[in-house]
């Protein structure tokens, strides 16, 4: 599969330049990164938009709320850099990465508050929306500002998929790759 659109190249805008630098630490860019990178002002607000630096989350809040949203959107390729670079670092076992990708809340290996955090993203997938038991069960858990991070990190995520699905990014090398889905 080719990419819908290809990826600049090097040199990038250096504003761009600077924040793939950043972010890759001194690595070469994702293939999504460097598909951004053809519009300087796109770029820029892709990168603002990502919710990866420390906020109300935990490492592994965030991680299961990118992992889950992105699986069910079917984006291989971004739930596969995600599991490669953070769920040992989120400590997500093999058993809930698998969840995460086919499974449920129900699934045994999932604490409470993990089982909120899927069925938090199962319902803004098939809703956009969640309904009154599953808000006041949410607001139990979080604060509101966990709560609005929760929101923006999953529809953030779902964008993320609609590019990388859309554009036909190709999966990176080293990413992860669904259950079932071959090496």
């Amino acid at each position: 599969m080719s990419a819908r659109i290809a990826p600049a190249s090097p040199p990038f805008d250096q504003e761009v330049a600077e924040i793939i630098d950043r972010t890759m630490k001194g690595k070469p860019p994702l293939h999504l990164f460097a598909t951004v990178a053809r519009d300087p002002r796109l770029s820029k607000k892709f990168f603002a938009g990502g919710l990866l630096d420390k906020g109300n989350l935990t490492l592994r809040q965030r991680e299961i709320v990118i992992d889950r949203t992105t699986a069910l959107c079917g984006s291989e390729y971004e739930w596969g850099v995600h599991v490669t670079v953070y769920a040992a670092k989120a400590g997500l076992t093999e058993e809930q990465i698998r969840s995460l990708a086919r499974g449920s809340a129900d699934d045994p290996c999932w604490t409470e508050e993990d089982r909120l955090l899927i069925r938090l993203c199962d319902a803004l997938h098939r809703h956009c929306d969640i309904d009154d038991e599953l808000w006041l069960s949410v607001r139990g858990a979080f604060s509101e500002n966990a709560i609005l991070e929760l929101l923006m990190l999953a529809g953030f995520y779902r964008t993320v998929s609609y590019l990388t699905n859309a554009l036909r990014i190709p999966l990176e090398s080293d990413g992860a790759r669904f259950p079932g889905q071959g090496p």
